[in-house]
């Protein structure tokens, strides 16, 4: 066992991929965080503040291998079962709203908080991102889809993030062929690693343990149907004779798309048959936000339909999720100058002054107090003004 050096000097190191928010970004965010939420209920989203930690068999149902393997584990030293802090809030949300609401009609949940990832999930990611977050439980039709991927657009332009081009895709496209096809777990799994990778070599080896022609041919098309909302007519073209199923969820995408052009006519879609990210959780349509000059997505969300059976009562959902730290400093916000916008008054007993404080912060001034013995400036306390006595009473002035 390796022996803790307790002598080092370093211990302010944060361990990688963990970050923490200094002022004056901290404050930015929590305006944000506020103008966000503000905006979520307007659209009448209610808040949820789910655990940091729950039991395992919870948090990961539904989830299966992607979530398990970002899940930090502990024992419960009350009950001896296993417990896991919160990766993704989502299972949480639906928990909420399978076990304790348990509502008949449509329920819109909103959530913000740190999760905890035992790794990145990619270069630059945070292992400790705020996760932002929306659903809708209780309708199966795509206008929830719709509704969602529309919330989600104006959150990104709440942060500055303004002309976002979004990428479409449905699973069971992918599910159903798979299934066509014959394929067992394993090649399931590996077909969908070579098409997130493009790896098109890969796949015609992969496809030669697959008998049918048909089903072949439509398996191997789906690394090539990405683009523009002209490649659902190609797809038409090239999955045709596919089951139902395939061709059902075809069909919902298409409608997905006319949907959007009628309400977000001003966002650029694309059209990616082999994008298939998080496709262990989700079952229907998925979705993903970019922006120019970022190549990484900044929101993404899809449908999962059935997620609450676990818990008693399976309802159709569909969310979105995003990274608020990622967010602001994606919109530039991290990189704004610090406001000069407050006040510093004189450390003293004066009841004058005292009062005349209260009456400042009680409408919305910030005060900053002189510690005696310091000659700390107004500017460097980021104030633009300060209290000084005047005949009159303590006036302000500008610093």
């Amino acid at each position: 066992m390796k022996e803790v050096d307790f002598s080092r000097d370093d211990r302010w190191l944060l361990p990688e991929a963990v970050d923490e928010v200094l002022p004056p970004e901290a404050a930015r965010l929590e305006a944000l965080r506020r103008q966000i939420l503000d905006t979520y209920r307007g659209w009448g989203y209610e808040l949820v503040i789910t655990p940091l930690i729950e039991f395992v068999d919870s948090l990961l149902v539904g989830t299966a291998h992607d979530l398990d393997l970002q899940t930090f584990r502990l024992t419960d030293q009350l009950s001896g079962r296993m417990m896991g802090i919160r990766a993704d809030m989502t299972p949480q949300a639906a928990r909420i709203d399978a076990h304790q609401l348990r509502r008949d009609v449509v329920t819109r949940l909103c959530y913000l908080g740190t999760v905890l990832n035992t790794r990145p999930e990619g270069a630059g990611h945070s292992r400790n991102p705020v996760q932002l977050g929306a659903e809708i439980y209780g309708h199966a039709g795509v206008e929830s889809d719709v509704e969602i991927i529309a919330l989600m657009l104006e959150t990104l332009d709440l942060v500055g993030l303004r002309e976002a081009s979004l990428d479409l895709g449905h699973v069971g496209i992918f599910r159903a062929l798979a299934h066509e096809a014959g394929l067992n777990a394993t090649q399931e799994s590996r077909l969908f690693d070579v098409l997130q990778r493009k790896a098109t070599r890969e796949l015609q080896e992969l496809m030669q343990d697959v008998d049918d022609t048909p089903s072949r041919e439509r398996l191997a098309a789906l690394i090539g149907l990405n683009g523009g909302i002209e490649v659902l007519d190609e797809a038409a073209v090239r999955l045709e004779g596919a089951a139902e199923p395939a061709q059902a969820a075809l069909r919902r995408l298409g409608d997905l798309v006319a949907a959007l052009q009628r309400r977000v006519p001003e966002v650029t879609l694309h059209v990616d048959l082999a994008e298939l990210t998080g496709y262990r959780f989700h079952n229907g349509v998925v979705f993903a936000a970019y922006t120019a000059g970022h190549g990484k997505a900044l929101a993404r969300g899809g449908r999962y339909d059935g997620i609450g059976e676990a818990f008693g009562r399976a309802r159709p959902a569909t969310g979105f999720s995003t990274d608020l730290k990622a967010l602001v400093s994606a919109g530039g916000l991290a990189q704004a100058p610090p406001p000069e916008d407050g006040i510093l008054a004189p450390w003293s007993d004066d009841p004058a002054l005292l009062s005349r404080v209260r009456e400042l912060r009680q409408a919305g001034e910030r005060v900053v107090t002189a510690m005696p013995g310091r000659d700390d400036s107004a500017r460097a306390l980021g104030c633009d003004r300060v209290l000084r006595s005047a005949p009159g009473g303590w006036q302000l002035e500008q610093a």
